[in-house]
């Protein structure tokens, strides 16, 4: 009786072994390091292109590598960090966020309040708002569109100029004396639908992070509702976390 010749690698765990190996790649290099093309990769290890492809498609979609057309696949590169710091009380400081940033003026208007935006700011749905949509840069790459919402009688005179670089809340302070004191604010993964993927220079259904912010001054009014999306390969938030006998 001839002896059976050997089981073949399912493909999948093919998939798998070079996934393990692009893991290892990753964690080995530094951020925005270049990969070995497809081919040196099927010889190394020994498998086809197609199923080292669909590896590095498998970890592309998950951020941790990016295909830059005509130049190769590269390690995600360095991701800028917004740290949020634990205070004496419940409330978190927020220090400047790493980079340089500016900002691209998409849209800038004021209409009428209308019911869900009156209801985020506790304003009469009659009274106008000034709705400005604005691409975030760091050090000119994009990183986050920005949606906020004002009372437009707070900020008379304000201009899209204002809003492409500077703090926007150091503006206000000076400005309009309206100081900001604190925020309730979420955040909640996502993707990116057609439009957002091509501003953030990113793939459709790529992961980002959807931060919702409303602003009070120290007065008590809500004077500012923030919907963004920031890109999810490129920017991370940290905080420090302080724990007591009551900690779960």
């Amino acid at each position: 009786m001839e002896p059976s010749a050997p089981a073949r690698q399912p493909a999948t765990a093919k998939r798998d072994g070079v996934r393990r190996h692009l893991l290892d790649l990753i964690e080995q290099a530094g951020p925005g390091s270049a990969l070995p093309a497809e081919r040196d990769l099927a010889l190394r290890l020994g498998v086809s292109r197609p199923t080292v492809r669909a590896a590095i498609d498998d970890l592309a979609r998950t951020g941790l590598l990016v295909r830059q057309q005509g130049r190769g696949t590269f390690t995600s590169p360095h991701k800028i960090t917004q740290e949020l710091s634990g205070g004496t009380t419940n409330a978190f400081a927020v220090p400047p966020a790493e980079g340089y940033w500016t900002s691209r003026v998409l849209s800038f208007r004021i209409t009428p309040a209308g019911a869900p935006r009156a209801t985020r700011l506790k304003l009469s749905p009659a009274l106008p708002v000034l709705r400005i949509v604005r691409l975030r840069l760091v050090d000119e790459e994009p990183m986050a569109i920005e949606r906020i919402d004002l009372p437009a009688a707070l900020v008379p005179g304000l201009a899209e100029r204002d809003m492409e670089s500077g703090n926007f809340y150091q503006l206000l302070r000076e400005r309009y004396d309206v100081v900001v004191a604190d925020a309730i604010q979420t955040i909640e993964p996502t993707v990116t639908n057609p439009d957002q993927a091509d501003l953030l220079d990113v793939p459709v259904y790529a992961p980002v992070l959807l931060i919702e912010r409303t602003t009070r001054d120290t007065a008590g009014r809500i004077v500012e509702f923030a919907r963004s999306i920031y890109r999810g390969d490129r920017y991370r938030i940290t905080s420090k976390l302080r724990f007591d006998s009551s900690s779960g």
